[in-house]
Parts: C-alpha cells; sequence; structure tokens
C-alpha cells in the first residue's frame, strides 16, 4: 500500500483536507518519543488503498519546533511513496517557501493547491498549470472545504513515478557552494543530497552533527554565515517566477475577513467581545440560570420553584431535567438527562443486589466510577464542539495574536491562553491542547497553571461552601464569593508563571508566527470527526483512571485496617477516616485542621478525596454528614435522608459548619486549596504524559506548595487582617530574590563572555 504523508503550512487546510480523504478510517496516536499527535488513515476511493499520514503543520523544514522535525524526519527517515504538499492559494507566496524546501527532497511531490473557492470568491485568478510547468511537478487545484478536486488530486499522486531527483531555486545564486556540499553528501551515499546541502549551508543545527559537517561547511562557505540570504534568495525566486500564476482582479476592496476583522480584531474591542464569546460558551455549557429568571425572582417577577407545582413524582422528575425555578442550559439539560439515566441504573442495580456490601461495591463503587466520567461527557464535548467551531472558522488564530501582546509581559506566547481557557471547561483536554506550544519551558509552565482555571467540576464545591456561608453566617453574596474565587485562580496562575518563567522556566519567549486564514463556516461532516477525535483521546485518558480511583476510595472508606466491611454510620473507622485524622493537623494553617476539633478531619477526608476527582467533595458531604449525625454530632437537626438528597452540597455543608465550627476564612482557604491543588487523577495522568520525563515530580511539588500558601494567605489574611503587611513582604522578599538571582545570573554569563573573547 502506497503511503502519502500530507505536508503544508498551518491554516492551510490540512487537517479539513485530512478528514475528507480518510473519514472514519482515522486515528491518532503520539510520535515516538513526543506528545504531539500522529493523524493517519486510508483513502479508498481509488483503485487501491492509500495511506495518508497527517505531518504537523509547519512554515518550513528548519528544526526550530518539535514539529518542524518530526515532519523532516518523516519524509527523510520513513521514505514515504509521495508528499501532497497543501498550499493555500490565497497566501501563494508564504505557503510556496515550504515547497521549494520539499522539492529538495529526493521524493516524489504533488502540490494541493487548496481554498480555490475562496480566491474565486476574491475575484482572483491562480493558473495551476503555469505552477505545475515552473514547478516541475504535478500542482491540482481543490477545495477541501467542499470536496472539489480531491478525486482528481488522489488519481495523479497514485500515478507519480517511484523516484525523484531533488532540485533547488538557489542553484543560481548558491550554485558553486551546493555543488561542493552536494557531491561530499554524495560520497557519502546520503538520501536527499542537495536537500543536506542546502541545510548545511544554513548552519542547520541538525545538519552539523553530521560527522566531518563543520570541515564540508568551512571548505564551501568559510565563515559566511547564508541562513538569511538563502531565505531572502527563495521569497526573491518565488516572487519572480511563481506568483505570476495568480492575478487578482484589480480592485483594492476588502474581503469579508478582512471587514470582520476591523470589528473582532480591533485593539480597543477585541478582548471584551472575546471575554462575551467566551462567557457565552460557558454559560451555554454550563449555566443552571439559562434565561437569568433568578434574576427576574429578585424582582418579584420569577417563575414558581419545582416544588411548587404540584406535579407528581414521575413528571416533577421529567420537568426537573429542564427547569427547577429557572430554565437550565443545554449543556446542564443534557447533564441532567445522563445523570437521571445513570441513577436511575445504580438505583436498579443496587436494589436487585440483596447484599449490602456487595450492592455498595457494584452500584456505588464500580457503576459510580463508571458513570462520574460518561456523566460529564455531554458538557465537555459541548466545550469541544464550540471550540473546535472557533478554531476551524479561523476566529481562534486571531485571538491568540490580540491576546500575545498582554502574556508576552508575562513570559507566555499568545497561543498559550487558549490552553488556559479550556481550563475552564476541564483540565484534561486543556493540557493536551498544550502540544501547540513550541517552547518545552512554556510549554510546562502552562500545564502547572491550568488547574488554577477552575473546571467545572470544582464548580460545585464553590456553589456548595459559597451557599452555605451565605445561609449559616448570613453574610455576603454567594455569586460574589464564587466570582472572587474564580479571579483568585486567575490572579495565582500569572503570579506563577511570572515566577517561573523568571526562576526555573526562565527562557526566552518563543515568536509567535502564524498564517490568519480567511473566515469560513465549518464544514459539519469535518466538525464531526474533530469531535470524534477529541472523544476518543478524553475517554482514554480519563475513564480508567477516574473509574479505578472511585472504586479504591469506596473500598478505602468502607473497609477499616482489619479489612472489615463498614456500614456508612462507621466510616469514622475506616481506613479513610484514620487517613483524614492522621493528617487533619496538617490543614492547621489554612483553617480547617486541628482548630476544628474532634470532627474536623472530615474536612481532611473530603480534600483528599478530591485529588481523585473534584466533583467527588460535595457528594463526600453529604456522607461525612450522616457519619456525623450516626456519631452524635450537632447538626443543626438536619436529618440524614436531607442530607444524601442534598444535591447542592448547601445544607450538607451547613451540618458540617455546626459540627466543626469552622469559621469564614476557614471555609474559604479550604475552597482556594481545593482550586489549586494537585487536579483529578486523569489531569494528573495527562500532565505526567504531556511533560518532559522528570518534570511531572516538581509539577506535583508545585501544586501542592501553591494550593498550600494560597490557602493559608487567604486564612490568616482573612483571621487576622494586619498578617497581609507580613505576606506583602515575603512577596517583596521573594521578588528581590528573584531580581538579584537573574542580575547575577546576567553578570556572570558576561564576564564568561569576556574571558571568552579574551582569550579568542
Amino acid at each position: 500500500m502506497k503511503t502519502f504523508a500530507l505536508c503544508g503550512n498551518p491554516n492551510c487546510g490540512k487537517t479539513t483536507l485530512f478528514n475528507a480523504l480518510t473519514g472514519a478510517t482515522a486515528h491518532v496516536g503520539n510520535w515516538p518519543g513526543v506528545t504531539v499527535d500522529k493523524r493517519e488513515g486510508v483513502y479508498k476511493k481509488s483503485g487501491e488503498n492509500i495511506a495518508i499520514i497527517d505531518l504537523p503543520g509547519i512554515y518550513s523544514l528548519s528544526p526550530y519546533t518539535p514539529e518542524e522535525v518530526i515532519s523532516r524526519n518523516y519524509i527523510l527517515d520513513e521514505n514515504p511513496y509521495g508528499v501532497i504538499n497543501i498550499v493555500d492559494a490565497t497566501n501563494l507566496e508564504r505557503n510556496l517557501y515550504l515547497t521549494t524546501q520539499l522539492l529538495e527532497m529526493d521524493v516524489p511531490v504533488i502540490v494541493a493547491l487548496n481554498m480555490m473557492d475562496e480566491v474565486e470568491k476574491a475575484g482572483d485568478k491562480v493558473d495551476a498549470k503555469t505552477l505545475e510547468e515552473r514547478l516541475g511537478v504535478p500542482v491540482v487545484a481543490v477545495s477541501a472545504l467542499k470536496g472539489t478536486g480531491i478525486k482528481d488530486l488522489m488519481a495523479r499522486a497514485a500515478a507519480l513515478p517511484a523516484k525523484r531527483s531533488g532540485n533547488s531555486v538557489l542553484e543560481e545564486d548558491f550554485g558553486d557552494k551546493l555543488r561542493k556540499v552536494r557531491e561530499h553528501y554524495e560520497a557519502e551515499e546520503v538520501a536527499s543530497p542537495l536537500f543536506h546541502a542546502v541545510k548545511l549551508l544554513e548552519r542547520d543545527e541538525l545538519e552539523l552533527k553530521r560527522k566531518n559537517a563543520a570541515a564540508v561547511l568551512e571548505q564551501a562557505a568559510g565563515e559566511e554565515d547564508l541562513e538569511a540570504a538563502i531565505a531572502d534568495a527563495r521569497y526573491k525566486y518565488i516572487s519572480a517566477n511563481l506568483s505570476v500564476a495568480k492575478t487578482k482582479n484589480g480592485k483594492e476592496t476588502l474581503t469579508k475577513s478582512d471587514k470582520i476583522d476591523k470589528v473582532l480584531t480591533h485593539r480597543v474591542w477585541a478582548i471584551p467581545i472575546f471575554l462575551v464569546i467566551m462567557f457565552a460558551i460557558f454559560h451555554v455549557t454550563f449555566s443552571e440560570d439559562f434565561l437569568y429568571i433568578g434574576a427576574w425572582a429578585s424582582l418579584g417577577k420569577g417563575l414558581p420553584a419545582l416544588d411548587d407545582l404540584n406535579l407528581s413524582e414521575g413528571m416533577a422528575t421529567f420537568v426537573g431535567i429542564f427547569y427547577d425555578g429557572a430554565v437550565f442550559s443545554p449543556g446542564v439539560i443534557l447533564f441532567n438527562i445522563f445523570d437521571t439515566l445513570f441513577g436511575t441504573i445504580m438505583d436498579a442495580v443496587g436494589g436487585a443486589i440483596p447484599t449490602e456490601w456487595l450492592s455498595g461495591l457494584v452500584a456505588d463503587g464500580v457503576l459510580g466510577g463508571l458513570f462520574a466520567v460518561l456523566g460529564f461527557l455531554p458538557q465537555i464535548l459541548m466545550l469541544f464542539m464550540w471550540f473546535s467551531l472557533l478554531e476551524d472558522s479561523g476566529y481562534m488564530a486571531r485571538i491568540a495574536f490580540v491576546l500575545d501582546r498582554i502574556f508576552r509581559r508575562f513570559g507566555l506566547s499568545g497561543r498559550a491562553f487558549l490552553p488556559m481557557i479550556m481550563g475552564f471547561g476541564c483540565s484534561v483536554p486543556a493540557m493536551i491542547n498544550t502540544r501547540t506550544l513550541a517552547d518545552e519551558k512554556e510549554r510546562t509552565a502552562t500545564v502547572r497553571v491550568i488547574p488554577f482555571f477552575s473546571c467545572g467540576a470544582k464548580l460545585p464545591i464553590l456553589t456548595a461552601i459559597a451557599g452555605g456561608v451565605v445561609q449559616y453566617f448570613g453574610v455576603g453574596h454567594a455569586d460574589l464569593i464564587t466570582y472572587a474565587m474564580y479571579l483568585l485562580g486567575i490572579v495565582a496562575a500569572i503570579v506563577s508563571v511570572l515566577l517561573m518563567r523568571n526562576t526555573t522556566l526562565k527562557g526566552e519567549t518563543p515568536p509567535f508566527i502564524m498564517e490568519l486564514p480567511t473566515y469560513h463556516w465549518p464544514r459539519f461532516k469535518n466538525l464531526m470527526l474533530h469531535l470524534w477525535d477529541k472523544t476518543k483521546h478524553f475517554v482514554k485518558k480519563a475513564f480508567t483512571i477516574i473509574f479505578a480511583s472511585t472504586v479504591l476510595i469506596w473500598l478505602f472508606s468502607h473497609l477499616n485496617w482489619s479489612w472489615h466491611y463498614l456500614p456508612d454510620e462507621q466510616m469514622n473507622e475506616s481506613i479513610l477516616a484514620s487517613v483524614g485524622k492522621l493528617v487533619q493537623p496538617i490543614f492547621t494553617p489554612l483553617g480547617f485542621g486541628s482548630q476544628i476539633g474532634a470532627y474536623g478531619w472530615v474536612f481532611a477526608v473530603a480534600a483528599i478525596i478530591g485529588l481523585v476527582a473534584k466533583e467527588n467533595v460535595i457528594s463526600t458531604f453529604g456522607t461525612l454528614g450522616a457519619c456525623l449525625i450516626a456519631l452524635g454530632a450537632n447538626v443543626g437537626g438536619v436529618t440524614s435522608d436531607v442530607l444524601l438528597a442534598d444535591e447542592e452540597g448547601i445544607t450538607a455543608t451547613v451540618a458540617m459548619i455546626t459540627a466543626t465550627g469552622i469559621s469564614i476564612p476557614g471555609l474559604i482557604a479550604f475552597i482556594a486549596f481545593n482550586m489549586t491543588t494537585i487536579p483529578c487523577f486523569a489531569a494528573c495522568a495527562t500532565a505526567k504524559g504531556e511533560l518532559k520525563k522528570g518534570t511531572f515530580k516538581w509539577t506535583l511539588l508545585f501544586w501542592l506548595a501553591s494550593s498550600y500558601v494560597i490557602g493559608a494567605a487567604v486564612y490568616t489574611i482573612g483571621s487576622w487582617w494586619w498578617t497581609a503587611f507580613i505576606w506583602a513582604a515575603v512577596v517583596a522578599a521573594v521578588t528581590l530574590l528573584v531580581v538579584f538571582r537573574n542580575l547575577g545570573k546576567l553578570k556572570f554569563r558576561k564576564r564568561k563572555s569576556a574571558r571568552g573573547e579574551a582569550n579568542a
């Protein structure tokens, strides 16, 4: 079976073409040794099946990013039958730069002149035949989005000769130098000698590692640095000889994309518009008051609560999926449908098993772990869908540029902002999305702060404790507390990035270069394929870990050290409770440790269980509250049945406040700790897979240390306002240490450089 590699610039339509060629045959893995996606599929619509490898989007074959190294090494070392070079016809000169490099390899090449529909829409023309004659390889006009020209492209690709000798547009300017180096590589029997010769003249870092490469370069070019000259020669050749294939309509009118950009990328309004769009996405996905009926209720114009409608039990269950005094968002409705279905299955299975411990293990442990993943999948998929729409339409590329000028001040490129925003939905896909970052240190810093952007699973912790504070203490507003905690997470992320990028992860902020594609409506088929890829990846990363960990937590909370089964009311004697009592003193500086008495271990246990999956924290509140009742603790007259039916967790929070006497600063510190500490096991596993080997253990330490310091600061400042001055002094001292450390390193490098020049 012949194998073709798809190669092209980012946003040239390569992924759209790949999906159109491979359809349901596509699958995603990782390239060996790196975390960049490896996408493979099979084209089955010709006389023979053709394997398609989707190489990462690149601008050149110079080894500046992992994507460029992967693409280059695959073509040179894996010997594909040919390369399909996708060229954006709307941006011909920039895309043909990569084409001139591919032609220097001894590999058959065919050019797919993509986005021809956009060219025609603008009234321009690109003569594929003229381009074919001047490049010396087949050129086929296609529209990957509309599916036109693809059959002709693959027919001509399959008919390519098996061998081809490379040729370069640089012969006229660098002929003698190229000949000398090329002859050396031919004598060494190196494949694609012309390509390697050009790379050596550019002083390519991979090429210079070859045996005798430095001596050959010295003989051919001396000390002359030809990298810039070679790049300039390529562009001059493209402009003089290849750009003539494109003719414009002669009118200097703004395109539709240009007109849209005047609004969406405006210097003042771009970020507010983006924030509104992000709010709309999260509101549609996660809001339980979609039409703001709750806001109208405060004015006396709200609709009645579900309990006031006097519906039958079955009808109340059905209506409760969509409404409870407020209309739920589409994302919450989907979650409720799955939650109701899974709850019914769990009750049926649990009731069918007569043995208590086995019923609990199967229903709460096994099925609970399974449904913990599947229950949140609809909302996660909806979030994926919205982000895919923004990405495929061309909007995300623009907002990354807009944000780059802000994030660059913090040592990050604009590209790093997108994974952080995704963290509001789920840390797992957000961390996977850091693969788009070229710099390893930037990627590490971004992965570490993603959990500070509170995901949907942390929202119940915020709302339950905020509601409990308002209900028990009668102070503040739950919405204000929740908003402040989100703001705290964002501020903590920015401060952490500043510290990391100026100390342990110090480095140059990588340049952010990306072609801005024209706006277009994504095709439904491509959107669904993209969604399917994301779904498979999420389930693979998250399913087994949450499933297994939930079963283990159930076992440890229902077994004592003698391995005897314990019912819920004896949970304080379980392995989990004893561990909670052991670690309880550690949380004393955070306000939910030794100072909240004998029952304070329940907060420690809830925090520990939250390390598995944050959505477990509030359900644990209900179970632990029932345990407190069984122990005879004062929980304000609340019964076990009320606690276990308390889905929002507010009543359970009030019961735990009553029993432990925890203060408001302690409760806020509990939120802050859970928001910024080690994320769920699924996110931890994802982080370990995405980070460089040996980095994950330091990331775990970073999460623990950050959450502990943030929680301690919140508790101490909330309890004793004057400690704010102490914390300010600590921050100032750390800042000065960082400044002096960097100045010392700078002086050392200057002295070292001066000694080197003196020795030379």
